[in-house]
């Protein structure tokens, strides 16, 4: 489950490398929307190319052609007392911080994600830091604190944090009242890279971003023309999460909170991306896909707490060979363009049974896959929320699906207005693959 309100590989050797200089006028590579289909606007902005880079501000970050940023000189030692076990370490530190962005238009929430290699003895920061529509400026916001595994600090976001705007839930900026009028214009983003002393390799980050967006109050959304993947259906694997019901405790403890681990998993053995058997190598042998188990420990945010944090999930796609962001999509048109390109895509969505038929089950917050389209239009989903594998892969009516991922809005089981995800995904492809291009839609 997935309530976003919940919350108040290596470089053994570098030549020929420079060190990143300061700030130069050239603007961060961005692509933009120009179509809204329904009242929105959103934007994702990416920052993943040499130039993308040099950019910014560095301090000790080394910026090496097609593969990122990593340490070079530290900028200097730091401790850090991890909230989560009271431990307090050195750790050397290099930090990178981007110009401002203009995002174009007044945003209402924004989402950062990144893709980065973080080997063991070391660890990731990501803050953002905007300025509102009346000059205002806002704090620097911690985003997320990232390592692939847990050995050396505990992944999470962090809590209470905000200004009399805005407030973080979890992975989420937001605007807290966007009807005065005072709303996100630009933003710059700080990466920390951190490891241990006397250690030679540190993370490297090979792109970083965010989704910035403003999404209007909506029940309902007008259905999408489509057929554009009509009749199209991809082999994705499929995952049952309730079958994981009473797993790893410390974790989340499987069943109904490991939707967005199953959803990333699923399609990471798509791809065959999924864990090694080394890495599923502390599962217990009894327990049938491990890839599930391993995936919601490596997206659990101690926090949260839970595995449902966005960018956490699609870091853990990358950390395992894929390019993988959180952003915002227009409709159902945009995910047939990628079902047509051969990528599935993961949706976050909530719903009563009784909008969405042959569910069977209600959610507050929920990831599936979406992995085809039958031939007049329909949804094919892989929906982990299913006590079988072979009961996973389901068949929903497409104006009910698009309405319940699309809309903000929506009346709970009680009769009280909650939340909808307004059209957020995961995407996530292999590094190889190009992403798709949707005519007058660049949203990722």
């Amino acid at each position: 489950m997935r309530n976003r309100r919940l919350g108040v590989t290596a470089l053994a050797a570098l030549v020929v490398i420079a060190l990143v200089g300061p700030a130069s006028p050239a603007v961060a590579s961005a692509k933009t929307n120009t179509q809204a289909a329904h009242g929105e606007q959103i934007e994702y902005h990416r920052i993943s190319t040499y130039q993308d880079w040099q950019a910014g501000t560095s301090h000790g970050v080394l910026n090496v052609p097609a593969l990122g940023v990593t340490m070079g000189v530290p900028q200097g030692t730091t401790n850090f007392t991890d909230p989560h076990t009271g431990i307090t370490q050195a750790w050397k530190y290099s930090t990178w911080t981007s110009p401002m962005h203009s995002i174009g238009f007044g945003a209402t929430e924004a989402v950062a994600s990144w893709n980065a290699d973080v080997p063991a003895g070391t660890w990731i920061q990501v803050e953002l830091h905007g300025t509102y529509s009346n000059g205002e400026q806002t704090p620097w916001f911690i985003m997320g604190r990232w390592a692939k595994g847990d050995g050396d600090i505990i992944r999470s976001s962090v809590d209470d944090q905000g200004d009399p705007r805005s407030t973080i839930y979890t992975d989420t900026f937001s605007i807290d009242d966007p009807s005065t009028g005072v709303l996100l214009t630009s933003y710059q983003l700080r990466l920390t890279l951190y490891k241990k002393p006397g250690q030679l390799l540190g993370p490297r980050v090979s792109e970083m971003g965010a989704m910035a967006s403003n999404v209007p109050d909506r029940f309902t959304v007008p259905a999408s023309k489509g057929h554009i993947a009509w009749g199209k259906e991809l082999a994705v694997p499929e995952f049952a999460q309730n079958i994981h019901t009473g797993q790893y405790p410390q974790y989340d403890g499987g069943g109904e909170a490991w939707c967005s681990p199953t959803s990333t998993a699923m399609v990471l053995d798509y791809y065959g991306l999924g864990p090694t058997k080394a890495e599923n190598a502390w599962v217990d042998p009894t327990y049938a896909d491990p890839d599930v188990d391993t995936a919601a420990r490596g997206t659990y945010d101690a926090q949260y707490p839970g595995t449902g944090n966005w960018p956490f999930n699609t870091a853990y796609a990358a950390a395992h060979g894929a390019d993988a962001i959180v952003t915002r999509l227009h409709s159902l048109d945009d995910v047939e363009h990628f079902i047509a390109a051969g990528i599935p895509v993961v949706i976050s969505i909530s719903f009563l049974s009784s909008e969405l038929d042959g569910a069977n089950y209600s959610t507050s917050g929920h990831l599936m896959v979406i992995v085809g389209f039958t031939s007049t239009g329909d949804v094919i989903v892989n929906d982990p929320a299913s006590n079988t594998d072979a009961g996973v892969r389901n068949v929903y009516k497409r104006s009910q699906l698009e309405t319940d991922w699309l809309r903000t809005e929506r009346i709970t089981a009680s009769g009280s207005v909650g939340s909808g995800s307004g059209g957020v995904a995961y995407l996530i492809k292999p590094w190889w693959k190009p992403w798709p291009s949707v005519p007058g839609d660049q949203t990722w």
